[in-house]
């Protein structure tokens, strides 16, 4: 192996999410080695990876230790070859610089750690006061670490002219914006559906709690949610009663398509969102957008073009905002933003991220 070669370093094949999705282009399309924390059957299948695939498997089984015992695990890795140029995904991941030979080091950063920087009260708040402690000594423990990690990287670059603010308000480094991949190529228009449809992750940043409060006073119109997480329980009591409201759980990529081809329009309203692949993922299949008025969505979702943007100081109001567009918005004026939908999902597709993110090779 020539020091042309690239390798992959990224924390967790745990989910099906945005990150994996782009590590896994950067894979196939470099022909990548690829070195992760660890690996479920929950995520994507690493079988057809075209180059070498290490799996740490240094993922603790006790929930608390988890970012300690993964950190760990990347700052002890050696790599027993030369590289042209590696790139480093995640949070962890940048901890393994000092053992990576490589002539150039890049930090594709989807975001500065939410519990260390901008979330810290958010996700504090949710802890006893034990954990409370221990995250705070965590914390004190990681933080200066991986600020040096960063430091040392060739360039730091990220998904978003938001996130790229927020990089330099808490790490002070200028990153280079390079938007992620969503490949347009799977997400087709399949028919005039009569349903909005929710993909976000069920937990309280997505705010999918308040699509459901407000499809819980919109009878008269559909609601599909497929996805699952921690609040999914919660959520599903929530909606207890309302026909109109579906949850499916978690599902394959083929369903999910499907889906996406056949909804009226996609609703996805997250709270400080870095970007959002969803939203493109919809507009790729002709679906215009109900997102949030903030955030990484703003760089992707048009106003009034291509979706709506909608918000709100509380939880209350962002649901008769969301009651505001569907009540107001008839399934003709949606169903004729099909063409703009698929035109701007083009300026995100993989083939520009790979040409982009290849100029700082």
């Amino acid at each position: 192996m020539s020091v042309d070669d690239t390798v992959i370093l990224h924390d967790l094949f745990t989910i099906k999410g945005g990150g994996e999705r782009l590590v896994m282009t950067l894979c196939q399309a470099l022909q990548a080695d690829l070195v992760i924390g660890q690996h479920s059957a929950e995520s994507f299948d690493l079988d057809g990876m075209p180059g070498q695939v290490t799996d740490l498997s240094a993922l603790s089984s006790l929930h608390g230790i988890r970012t300690m015992t993964l950190a760990r695990a990347f700052k002890k890795y050696r790599t027993t070859k030369a590289f042209g140029q590696a790139i480093y995904s995640g949070v962890c991941a940048p901890m393994a610089r000092p053992g990576v030979v490589a002539d150039r080091h890049l930090f594709y950063c989807h975001t500065p750690p939410r519990f260390l920087y901008d979330k810290a009260d958010h996700y504090a708040a949710q802890l006893s006061w034990p954990a409370r402690m221990a995250l705070k000594v965590l914390n004190a423990w990681f933080k200066p670490q991986y600020e040096a990690a960063v430091d040392d990287m060739d360039v730091v670059l990220t998904n978003s002219h938001y996130v790229k603010q927020r990089i330099k308000q808490h790490l002070d480094i200028d990153a280079e914006v390079v938007y992620p991949p969503v490949d347009t190529q799977q997400f087709h228009w399949q028919k005039a559906g009569d349903y909005y449809l929710s993909l976000a992750r069920l937990d309280g940043l997505k705010r999918v709690s308040a699509i459901v409060d407000a499809f819980k006073d919109m009878p008269e119109h559909r609601l599909v949610i497929a996805s699952g997480g921690a609040e999914a329980e919660h959520l599903k009591r929530s909606a207890q009663g309302c026909a109109n409201i579906t949850f499916t759980g978690w599902l394959s990529e083929t369903e999910l398509q499907t889906l996406l081809g056949g909804c009226l329009a996609t609703i996805y309203v997250p709270e400080d969102e870095d970007f959002g692949m969803s939203p493109v993922e919809s507009m790729a299949a002709g679906k215009p957008v109900i997102c949030s008025d903030h955030g990484g969505p703003l760089e992707s979702v048009i106003d009034g073009e291509t979706g709506w943007h909608v918000g709100g100081n509380d939880h209350q109001a962002l649901a008769q905002d969301i009651q505001r567009v569907v009540q107001s918005t008839s399934h003709t004026a949606i169903h004729s933003m099909r063409e703009a939908c698929e035109a701007r999902a083009q300026d995100f597709k993989s083939e520009l991220f790979i040409e982009n993110i290849t100029k700082y090779f």
